[in-house]
């Protein structure tokens, strides 16, 4: 009888699938920040690119939700799938809340290391495209996924050290003549720099995920 009732119920659901989706969300929105802190007229439009791959990011995290809800095995654990869900879109969220920064402040023209940050969150976000695909079979993508998640950790930290180079020179520079500038500046510094932490933060959950089911 259990059996032919687990024959009969919903199975696995689409969540890989799901979660590729998604994380080709963060690629593209990682993308289009990067493009906007090159500065210029395009600004506005490329925050409001950001701002529609939040939208289609939340939409696949609805439908995750949905899934979790109505599928009777799912791959794996449901809070480990609903917190991995929660940290890729967390991640998404940022990125918007930089372009909403960046629009609230009419910022058009962006330093140096804010630039670097935009790289940093470019390579992060294409780790984490990697990584997702690769847990459709865990066990024979252990070792690869390991090392994508420590060299996220490690960009994490030059993250960090980007920040502290920025915010030092905004104090030696634009802020000496205005102090608006460090303000401002120092707004999207954190914004960019929780970016990837936030990233980090996805990495963290496929380790777990790897942890538990290994």
């Amino acid at each position: 009888m259990l059996s032919w009732f687990n024959a009969i119920m919903p199975k696995e659901g689409g969540f890989y699938d799901l979660f590729e989706a998604h994380a080709k969300t963060i690629c593209d929105g990682a993308g289009a920040l990067r493009e906007l802190l090159d500065g210029g007229p395009r600004v506005p439009e490329l925050c409001a690119q950001v701002a529609r791959h939040e939208e289609a990011a939340d939409e696949v995290t609805r439908q995750v939700m949905l899934e979790v809800r109505r599928t009777f095995i799912t791959p794996f654990d449901r809070s480990d799938i609903r917190n991995l869900i929660g940290s890729m879109d967390d991640a998404v969220d940022q990125m918007h809340k930089t372009a909403k920064a960046v629009t609230l402040f009419e910022v058009r023209a962006f330093e140096p290391d804010m630039i670097r940050l935009g790289d940093v969150i470019v390579r992060t976000a294409q780790l984490t495209s990697e990584a997702v695909p690769l847990l459709r079979q865990m066990k024979a993508n252990a070792s690869k996924l390991n090392s994508i998640t420590e060299e996220i950790t490690r960009l994490e930290e030059q993250s960090d050290h980007l920040y502290d180079d920025g915010m030092k020179a905004l104090y030696r520079g634009p802020a000496r003549e205005d102090a608006m500038a460090f303000i401002v500046g120092g707004e999207i510094y954190d914004h960019l720099e929780k970016v990837v932490d936030r990233l980090e933060d996805v990495a963290n959950r496929i380790s777990g995920v790897l942890i538990e089911h290994l």
